[in-house]
């Protein structure tokens, strides 16, 4: 059960964070702001150390879970749990950060609950390398490797994903598919009162153009570039084109940002941008779309589709009113495929090699157990009986087989030993 649980804390943490790998850098950028006072690492060092995290915690779970490298795996575990810990220890008291970000947007706790549940998982983790000896391995310690290695690869394909084209799950307030002015709206209770305790799912919407927006009842473009000054300018025609076919077709095309004015005309100069722009929150145009730039659309106040600054439309997929197009419609069943196909792409071939090394090694300690069988029957039968002393046929086998059983329980005992 200890087993069982560091390992779903550990896999649910570390995938949570190769989903989100770019939130995930935002995470560590306020930890180094919190600690350090500035943010010392260029963004593609704090996003390779997000990623790098989360592969930790993922692969980390695997291993325990299937018991691979058990002594190793295990007082990694405990190294960790025992950084973090403090760590956690010092947010509550400071309070510095006030989301740990632990399971990311997926699971809020706050600094006190993240504490005690780090005291809770170190104390675990200490009983676990304690036990580890006494954990069965799921797979034989000839395939180890294969599986560390296929989790590895999953975790880091994963993340690059993510950082293409946007999470495959979308944990914030502004995912596909929510209707912002009810995600705006207070908490009630069943008398309709207010929840004092409670807040709305949305509160950071605000920006000049936000009440025009939500009260349209046709289409709307955000373009959303948190930062001007470092913004991706690989895919400006791409930008241009679909500002082109919305002012062709009657829609609203707006840019979010919360750059200055000299950055913003600057980014004008650049692009040959005829757009209008608009200030919005910084921490809002992050938690919105995690790419900077990207792209929002919007249909009669409900986040109908997003698209990172490397997955946005093309001309080609523009030659008709958006009602008429799959980008201007939900699907929220494409979605839930997507999500599907990623999931089973671990875990089927993972069940299947695991399932063929099963019976690989059952095969093999069957072929052990008669061969040690009939090893002890041959050396029984060179031996001399002397009058009287003749077991009963049943009875020495049954003995053989006992000592048989003996040997190979004294095999596996030292080989546990040595790992």
């Amino acid at each position: 059960m200890c087993r069982l649980l560091i390992s779903a804390i550990f896999i649910f943490s570390g995938i949570v964070k190769l989903i989100d790998p770019t939130g995930t850098a935002y995470k560590v950028t306020d930890y180094m702001l919190a600690i350090f006072g500035s943010s010392w690492l260029p963004w593609v060092a704090t996003l390779m150390l997000a990623v790098l995290l989360g592969l930790v915690e993922f692969c980390l779970g695997i291993y325990i879970l299937f018991g691979i490298r058990r002594r190793w795996t295990t007082r990694i575990a405990v190294a960790l749990m025992v950084f973090y810990t403090p760590l956690t220890l010092w947010l509550a008291v400071t309070d510095a950060v006030p989301d740990c970000g632990c399971f990311g947007d997926a699971l809020k706790l706050t600094t006190w609950q993240t504490f005690w549940k780090n005291v809770v998982l170190l104390a675990l983790c200490v009983m676990s390398l304690r036990m580890r000896k006494h954990y069965t391995r799921f797979i034989s310690e000839q395939i180890q490797w294969l599986v560390s290695l296929y989790s590895i690869a999953y975790g880091l394909f994963l993340a690059a994903l993510c950082i293409y084209a946007l999470p495959v799950i979308d944990f914030r307030p502004y995912h596909i598919g929510q209707y912002i002015p009810t995600a705006m709206e207070w908490p009630v209770d069943a008398d309709g009162i207010p929840q004092a305790d409670a807040t709305p799912e949305i509160i950071d919407f605000d920006f000049a153009e936000a009440d025009e927006v939500l009260a349209d009842t046709g289409y709307t473009f955000l373009l959303v570039a948190p930062a001007l000054e470092v913004a991706d300018d690989g895919n400006l025609d791409c930008i241009n084109a679909i500002s082109d076919y919305a002012t062709r077709y009657g829609y609203r095309f707006l840019c979010l940002t919360s750059s200055s004015e000299p950055a913003i005309t600057r980014w004008q100069d650049l692009t040959g941008a005829e757009y209008p722009f608009s200030f919005a929150d910084a921490q809002m145009l992050m938690t919105m779309v995690r790419s900077n730039p990207g792209l929002v659309l919007i249909h009669d106040g409900t986040i109908i589709n997003k698209w990172s600054s490397d997955t946005m439309p093309g001309e080609e997929a523009l030659h008709a009113p958006l009602h008429t197009l799959d980008i201007g419609r939900l699907h929220p069943s494409s979605y839930h495929r997507l999500l599907l196909s990623l999931l089973l792409w671990y875990l089927i071939p993972l069940l299947l090699l695991t399932i063929a090394d099963r019976l690989v090694a059952g095969t093999k300690w069957y072929q052990r157990k008669n061969h040690a069988l009939q090893e002890a029957m041959e050396g029984s039968a060179e031996q001399p009986v002397e009058y009287g002393e003749e077991q009963p046929v049943e009875g020495r086998k049954e003995q053989l087989a006992e000592d048989g059983a003996e040997q190979l329980a004294d095999g596996d005992e030292i080989q546990d030993t040595l790992n």
